[in-house]
């Protein structure tokens, strides 16, 4: 089944964020060569390609797991957890529709 993960950051979080990034994005990178991951990417903190310093508010997941158990287990897990970037991680179920 597929599941959003949706990470909420701590203010100031830029400079963890980069730090662990390469980190983070070779999970992610696993998850695309296995075909597990749908979409991912962070939410810009202003409404701009390129926030600059104003840096992100969160990020979006979506890939497939087995059970919600396996995506929160996957998600605990992530570098940008362990960084302090996030300050809360939700996990939904997701049904893609369109397109």
């Amino acid at each position: 089944m597929w599941y959003a993960i949706i990470g909420t950051d701590n203010d100031s979080s830029l400079e963890a964020r980069k730090a662990a990034r390469p980190a983070h994005l070779e999970r992610l990178t696993a998850l695309r060569d296995a075909g597990r991951l749908k979409l991912a990417g962070p939410f810009p903190a202003i409404d701009a390609e390129d926030p600059g310093p104003a840096g992100y508010s969160g990020s979006l997941i979506v890939a497939e797991f087995a059970s919600l158990a396996d995506a929160r287990a996957w998600a605990d897990a992530d570098p940008y957890v362990a960084a302090g970037v996030y300050a809360r991680v939700d996990i939904k179920p997701f049904r893609h529709v369109l397109p």
